[in-house]
Protein backbone atom coordinates (compact mmCIF):
# COMPACT_ATOMS: atom_id res chain seq x y z
CA UNK A 1 0.00 0.00 0.00
CA UNK A 2 1.45 3.35 -1.07
CA UNK A 3 2.02 6.42 1.07
CA UNK A 4 -0.97 8.23 -0.45
CA UNK A 5 -3.34 5.37 0.36
CA UNK A 6 -2.00 5.21 3.92
CA UNK A 7 -2.70 8.93 4.28
CA UNK A 8 -6.24 8.54 2.89
CA UNK A 9 -7.00 5.70 5.31
CA UNK A 10 -5.66 7.83 8.17
CA UNK A 11 -8.01 10.65 7.16
CA UNK A 12 -10.94 8.24 6.84
CA UNK A 13 -10.24 6.80 10.28
CA UNK A 14 -10.17 10.28 11.78
CA UNK A 15 -13.34 11.27 9.91
CA UNK A 16 -15.16 8.27 11.38
CA UNK A 17 -14.54 9.65 14.87
CA UNK A 18 -14.82 13.41 14.27
CA UNK A 19 -17.67 15.12 12.40
CA UNK A 20 -15.58 18.20 11.63
CA UNK A 21 -12.85 16.00 10.18
CA UNK A 22 -15.48 14.24 8.07
CA UNK A 23 -16.78 17.56 6.73
CA UNK A 24 -13.23 18.67 5.90
CA UNK A 25 -12.47 15.34 4.19
CA UNK A 26 -15.62 15.62 2.05
CA UNK A 27 -14.69 19.17 1.01
CA UNK A 28 -11.13 18.03 0.25
CA UNK A 29 -12.45 15.33 -2.10
CA UNK A 30 -15.29 17.28 -3.73
CA UNK A 31 -13.36 17.06 -6.99
CA UNK A 32 -13.43 13.27 -6.78
CA UNK A 33 -17.15 13.23 -5.88
CA UNK A 34 -17.94 15.56 -8.75
CA UNK A 35 -15.85 13.46 -11.15
CA UNK A 36 -17.69 10.25 -10.20
CA UNK A 37 -21.01 12.04 -10.69
CA UNK A 38 -19.96 13.25 -14.15
CA UNK A 39 -18.89 9.70 -15.10
CA UNK A 40 -22.42 8.56 -14.40
CA UNK A 41 -24.45 11.45 -15.80
CA UNK A 42 -22.07 12.22 -18.72
CA UNK A 43 -22.49 15.92 -18.06
CA UNK A 44 -21.65 18.54 -15.44
CA UNK A 45 -23.87 18.71 -12.34
CA UNK A 46 -24.75 22.29 -13.26
CA UNK A 47 -26.53 20.97 -16.37
CA UNK A 48 -29.56 19.82 -14.41
CA UNK A 49 -27.86 17.21 -12.21
CA UNK A 50 -27.38 19.00 -8.89
CA UNK A 51 -29.53 16.37 -7.17
CA UNK A 52 -27.20 13.61 -8.40
CA UNK A 53 -24.23 15.50 -6.96
CA UNK A 54 -26.03 15.74 -3.59
CA UNK A 55 -26.70 12.00 -3.64
CA UNK A 56 -23.06 11.33 -4.51
CA UNK A 57 -21.94 13.46 -1.55
CA UNK A 58 -24.18 11.47 0.79
CA UNK A 59 -22.84 8.22 -0.66
CA UNK A 60 -19.27 9.42 -0.08
CA UNK A 61 -20.12 10.25 3.53
CA UNK A 62 -21.74 6.84 4.02
CA UNK A 63 -18.58 5.28 2.56
CA UNK A 64 -16.49 7.03 5.21
CA UNK A 65 -18.68 5.64 7.98
CA UNK A 66 -18.83 2.08 6.67
CA UNK A 67 -15.23 1.70 5.44
CA UNK A 68 -12.96 -0.97 6.89
CA UNK A 69 -9.42 -1.85 5.82
CA UNK A 70 -10.49 -5.24 4.50
CA UNK A 71 -12.62 -3.53 1.86
CA UNK A 72 -9.57 -2.47 -0.17
CA UNK A 73 -8.43 1.05 -1.14
CA UNK A 74 -10.91 3.69 -0.01
CA UNK A 75 -11.46 5.72 -3.18
CA UNK A 76 -12.47 2.74 -5.39
CA UNK A 77 -14.75 1.62 -2.56
CA UNK A 78 -16.35 5.07 -2.40
CA UNK A 79 -16.66 5.18 -6.20
CA UNK A 80 -18.63 1.92 -6.21
CA UNK A 81 -20.94 3.21 -3.49
CA UNK A 82 -21.54 6.45 -5.38
CA UNK A 83 -22.38 4.55 -8.56
CA UNK A 84 -24.73 2.20 -6.70
CA UNK A 85 -26.54 5.09 -5.03
CA UNK A 86 -26.99 6.88 -8.35
CA UNK A 87 -28.31 3.69 -9.95
CA UNK A 88 -30.76 3.35 -7.05
CA UNK A 89 -31.81 6.96 -7.59
CA UNK A 90 -32.62 6.34 -11.26
CA UNK A 91 -34.49 3.16 -10.46
CA UNK A 92 -36.63 5.08 -7.98
CA UNK A 93 -37.27 7.69 -10.65
CA UNK A 94 -38.39 4.92 -13.00
CA UNK A 95 -40.87 3.55 -10.46
CA UNK A 96 -42.15 6.97 -9.50
CA UNK A 97 -42.39 8.52 -12.95
CA UNK A 98 -43.26 5.37 -14.90
CA UNK A 99 -40.34 6.02 -17.27
CA UNK A 100 -36.63 5.18 -17.33
CA UNK A 101 -34.27 8.12 -17.15
CA UNK A 102 -32.39 8.54 -20.41
CA UNK A 103 -29.21 9.21 -18.46
CA UNK A 104 -29.33 5.83 -16.69
CA UNK A 105 -26.73 3.19 -17.71
CA UNK A 106 -28.02 0.77 -20.35
CA UNK A 107 -26.50 -2.36 -18.70
CA UNK A 108 -23.63 -2.76 -21.16
CA UNK A 109 -20.13 -3.27 -19.82
CA UNK A 110 -19.15 0.14 -21.20
CA UNK A 111 -22.07 1.61 -19.23
CA UNK A 112 -23.32 3.81 -22.06
CA UNK A 113 -26.21 6.09 -21.22
CA UNK A 114 -29.54 5.16 -22.77
CA UNK A 115 -29.57 8.66 -24.20
CA UNK A 116 -26.67 7.59 -26.44
CA UNK A 117 -28.62 4.65 -27.89
CA UNK A 118 -32.01 6.21 -28.60
CA UNK A 119 -33.25 8.75 -31.15
CA UNK A 120 -33.96 12.18 -29.75
CA UNK A 121 -37.69 12.03 -29.12
CA UNK A 122 -37.57 13.38 -25.57
CA UNK A 123 -39.91 16.03 -24.25
CA UNK A 124 -37.08 18.26 -23.06
CA UNK A 125 -39.37 20.68 -21.22
CA UNK A 126 -40.94 17.81 -19.24
CA UNK A 127 -37.48 16.43 -18.40
CA UNK A 128 -36.32 19.83 -17.22
CA UNK A 129 -39.41 20.21 -15.04
CA UNK A 130 -38.86 16.82 -13.39
CA UNK A 131 -35.21 17.56 -12.66
CA UNK A 132 -36.05 20.97 -11.29
CA UNK A 133 -38.67 19.38 -9.03
CA UNK A 134 -36.05 16.91 -7.76
CA UNK A 135 -33.58 19.68 -6.97
CA UNK A 136 -36.28 21.70 -5.26
CA UNK A 137 -37.27 18.69 -3.12
CA UNK A 138 -33.72 18.12 -1.87
CA UNK A 139 -33.23 21.85 -1.27
CA UNK A 140 -36.53 22.23 0.61
CA UNK A 141 -36.00 19.12 2.72
CA UNK A 142 -32.50 20.31 3.64
CA UNK A 143 -33.97 23.63 4.78
CA UNK A 144 -36.56 21.86 6.93
CA UNK A 145 -33.83 19.77 8.53
CA UNK A 146 -31.77 22.90 9.13
CA UNK A 147 -34.73 24.53 10.88
CA UNK A 148 -34.65 21.58 13.31
CA UNK A 149 -30.90 21.91 13.83
CA UNK A 150 -30.07 18.89 11.63
CA UNK A 151 -28.05 18.25 8.48
CA UNK A 152 -28.01 15.41 5.97
CA UNK A 153 -24.73 14.34 7.57
CA UNK A 154 -26.37 14.13 10.99
CA UNK A 155 -29.10 11.89 9.58
CA UNK A 156 -26.65 9.60 7.78
CA UNK A 157 -24.53 9.30 10.93
CA UNK A 158 -27.58 8.46 13.07
CA UNK A 159 -29.33 5.90 10.85
CA UNK A 160 -29.73 2.29 12.08
CA UNK A 161 -26.75 -0.03 11.71
CA UNK A 162 -28.51 -3.33 12.26
CA UNK A 163 -31.44 -4.78 10.37
CA UNK A 164 -33.46 -5.36 13.53
CA UNK A 165 -33.08 -1.70 14.56
CA UNK A 166 -33.97 -0.60 11.04
CA UNK A 167 -37.12 -2.75 11.34
CA UNK A 168 -38.03 -0.98 14.60
CA UNK A 169 -37.76 2.39 12.87
CA UNK A 170 -39.95 1.07 10.07
CA UNK A 171 -42.62 0.06 12.61
CA UNK A 172 -42.48 3.55 14.10
CA UNK A 173 -42.98 5.03 10.63
CA UNK A 174 -45.90 2.70 9.89
CA UNK A 175 -47.58 3.63 13.16
CA UNK A 176 -47.06 7.37 12.56
CA UNK A 177 -48.52 7.11 9.05
CA UNK A 178 -51.63 5.45 10.47
CA UNK A 179 -51.88 8.31 12.97
CA UNK A 180 -51.30 11.51 10.96
CA UNK A 181 -51.78 13.67 14.05
CA UNK A 182 -48.33 12.48 15.18
CA UNK A 183 -46.78 13.68 11.93
CA UNK A 184 -48.57 17.01 12.39
CA UNK A 185 -47.17 17.30 15.91
CA UNK A 186 -43.67 16.78 14.55
CA UNK A 187 -44.23 19.48 11.91
CA UNK A 188 -45.65 21.95 14.43
CA UNK A 189 -43.27 21.39 17.34
CA UNK A 190 -40.16 19.94 15.71
CA UNK A 191 -40.15 17.23 18.40
CA UNK A 192 -40.90 13.52 18.21
CA UNK A 193 -43.80 12.32 20.38
CA UNK A 194 -41.52 9.61 21.79
CA UNK A 195 -43.85 8.06 24.34
CA UNK A 196 -46.72 7.59 21.91
CA UNK A 197 -44.46 6.31 19.13
CA UNK A 198 -42.72 3.82 21.40
CA UNK A 199 -45.97 2.52 22.84
CA UNK A 200 -47.81 2.42 19.52
CA UNK A 201 -44.98 0.71 17.63
CA UNK A 202 -44.15 -1.70 20.46
CA UNK A 203 -40.60 -0.37 20.64
CA UNK A 204 -38.24 0.54 23.47
CA UNK A 205 -38.05 4.27 24.01
CA UNK A 206 -34.26 4.13 24.44
CA UNK A 207 -33.94 2.67 20.91
CA UNK A 208 -35.94 5.56 19.49
CA UNK A 209 -33.90 8.06 21.49
CA UNK A 210 -30.70 6.55 20.09
CA UNK A 211 -31.90 7.11 16.52
CA UNK A 212 -33.90 10.30 17.07
CA UNK A 213 -32.27 12.29 14.26
CA UNK A 214 -32.88 9.55 11.71
CA UNK A 215 -36.50 9.15 12.85
CA UNK A 216 -37.13 12.89 12.64
CA UNK A 217 -35.92 12.88 9.03
CA UNK A 218 -37.82 9.69 8.18
CA UNK A 219 -41.12 10.93 9.54
CA UNK A 220 -40.58 14.42 8.15
CA UNK A 221 -40.14 12.91 4.68
CA UNK A 222 -43.70 11.60 4.89
CA UNK A 223 -45.29 14.95 5.73
CA UNK A 224 -45.11 16.55 2.29
CA UNK A 225 -44.50 13.97 -0.46
CA UNK A 226 -40.70 13.87 -0.48
CA UNK A 227 -40.43 10.84 -2.80
CA UNK A 228 -36.69 11.02 -3.53
CA UNK A 229 -35.79 11.62 0.10
CA UNK A 230 -38.03 8.75 1.22
CA UNK A 231 -36.31 6.25 -1.03
CA UNK A 232 -32.85 7.35 0.05
CA UNK A 233 -33.63 7.20 3.76
CA UNK A 234 -35.02 3.69 3.38
CA UNK A 235 -31.71 2.49 1.98
CA UNK A 236 -29.25 4.35 4.18
CA UNK A 237 -29.42 1.73 6.92
CA UNK A 238 -28.25 -1.14 4.69
CA UNK A 239 -25.11 0.75 3.70
CA UNK A 240 -23.92 0.66 7.33
CA UNK A 241 -24.97 -2.81 8.36
CA UNK A 242 -23.01 -5.00 10.72
CA UNK A 243 -21.53 -2.45 13.13
CA UNK A 244 -23.98 -2.63 16.01
CA UNK A 245 -27.22 -0.77 16.66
Amino acid sequence: MGHQEHEIIRLVSRAQRDQQAADHFIQQYMGFIRSETVKFTHTAPENGHEDELSIAMLAFYESILSYQRGKGPFLPYAARNIKNRLIDHYRREKRHMGVLSLHAPDGEEEARALLDTLPDQTDHWEGYALKEASRQEIREFGQRLEALGLTFGDVADNCPRQERTFAVCRRVLDYARKNPRLLRRLEESGRLPMNELAQGAGAEKKTLERHRKYLVALLLAFTNGYEIIRGHLRQMGSAKGGRGA
